[in-house]
């Protein structure tokens, strides 16, 4: 266990929220310049950190005299774009003392979801790290509301909706080693610790089961996350071959304890490594349909790594074109996978449960006997 966190060459740090405020709710800068200490010294063993942070909301909401009960999308994008250029300042002023230069990078979730800006971006943070940079990287609140707003009245699957998976789909865009999320709990539980005084940490995890899974808990008042987002960002990061873990990061000291002998937390240990394009088309797409299929199309693709045929559809939900990514469900409703349409929403519609013999004649064209080819679909 040790050794894995040891051994990390390039490591993805993300603080949350709560790892980073008082009690008062205020920026607890004395803790936060100790986080870049901890960093520092990191950095001069030869690791190659990047810093996922948040906070932006919350500074700007101090600084323009707001509360939490203060609402609304265009009011929390306000106070983030107040928020940002002083918790970069931070960042930037507390590394530059210690010799080292920081990079701001905010992006939305059409920076993943765009392969060419995905490929781009990858492109960037790895010469940054080149450079002896650290990136501070947080989502860019201000123009994106996805995260702002929640799931619920999208009709879209957005690839990231928080930091927790942010900081996930950074680590395995950019092949770390280790993602290291600092939260206001030690790790994970049998069961909620803030409720339950006999829950007890699991230290270590290997596989993000189902079961794993229902041990996730809803975010407190002031973050967004919580441990069923850190549960999500976990399954991405160990799919892409990279450890993850969760530490308590509301004390001095907190990452460096991480690395040390000392550490308490969770470790969740890589279980695969997922070719680049399938990690992508898995967890960095934004997806606003897809198909459902029977059983038999079910057990082919589960069990054979077969294409999805017209024949196995049985409905077609949302819109989307040939060549977005669109998830497939099972009978009842559950993703089974994502891969890229061949065809759009409506022909697909009117093709489905044809056989690829009769596309032709029912659209006046084919392009492809398969609605998903195997090459382009990736298991969930």
């Amino acid at each position: 266990m040790k050794d894995i966190i040891k051994n990390a060459k390039r490591i993805v740090i993300k603080f949350g929220t709560n790892a980073l405020s008082a009690d008062d709710g205020d920026l607890s800068l004395s803790r936060l310049y100790s986080f870049l200490e901890d960093i520092a010294a990191l950095h001069r063993r030869g690791k190659e950190i990047l810093v996922v942070t948040s906070g932006a909301v919350g500074v700007g909401r101090r600084i323009l005299g707001l509360t939490q009960q203060d609402e609304g999308v265009s009011l929390k994008q306000a106070c983030a774009a107040v928020g940002q250029t002083s918790l970069m300042k931070i960042y930037e002023d507390g590394f530059k003392r210690l010799g080292i230069t920081a990079a701001q990078v905010l992006l939305t979730e059409d920076d993943f979801a765009n392969r060419a800006r995905y490929l781009s971006l990858r492109d960037t943070l790895s010469r940054l790290l080149e450079l002896n940079c650290i990136p501070v990287i947080n989502q860019n609140d201000t123009v994106s509301t996805n995260e702002l707003r929640g799931y619920k009245d999208k009709g879209v699957k957005v690839c990231f909706g928080d930091n927790d998976k942010l900081s996930a789909l950074v680590a395995s865009g950019l092949d770390a080693d280790l993602l290291c999320i600092m939260s206001d709990v030690e790790g994970l539980y049998n069961g909620d610790p803030r409720k339950d005084e006999n829950a007890k940490l699991i230290s270590r995890v290997k596989g993000v089961t189902e079961e794993v899974e229902a041990l996730g808990f809803c975010a407190s008042s002031r973050g967004r996350g919580g441990m069923k987002t850190k549960l999500e960002a976990a399954k991405v990061v160990t799919r892409s071959g990279a450890a993850m873990v969760i530490a308590y990061g509301k004390r001095p000291g907190a990452v460096g304890a991480v690395f040390g002998p000392e550490f308490k937390g969770t470790l969740f240990e890589p279980v695969e490594h997922l070719p680049g394009k399938k990690l992508w088309l898995a967890y960095a797409t934004n997806v606003s349909g897809g198909v459902r299929v029977n059983a038999g199309a079910e057990k082919a693709l589960c069990e054979k790594g077969s294409s999805l045929l017209p024949a196995g559809i049985t409905a077609v939900e949302g819109e989307f074109e040939a060549g977005d990514a669109v998830y497939i469900l099972d009978e009842a409703g559950k993703e089974l996978a994502r891969g890229l349409a061949n065809y759009s929403s409506d022909d697909c519609r009117k093709i489905a449960g044809l056989k690829s013999e009769e596309i032709a004649k029912k659209l006046g064209f084919k392009n492809y006997d398969e609605a998903v080819h195997r090459d382009n679909i990736v298991l969930l």
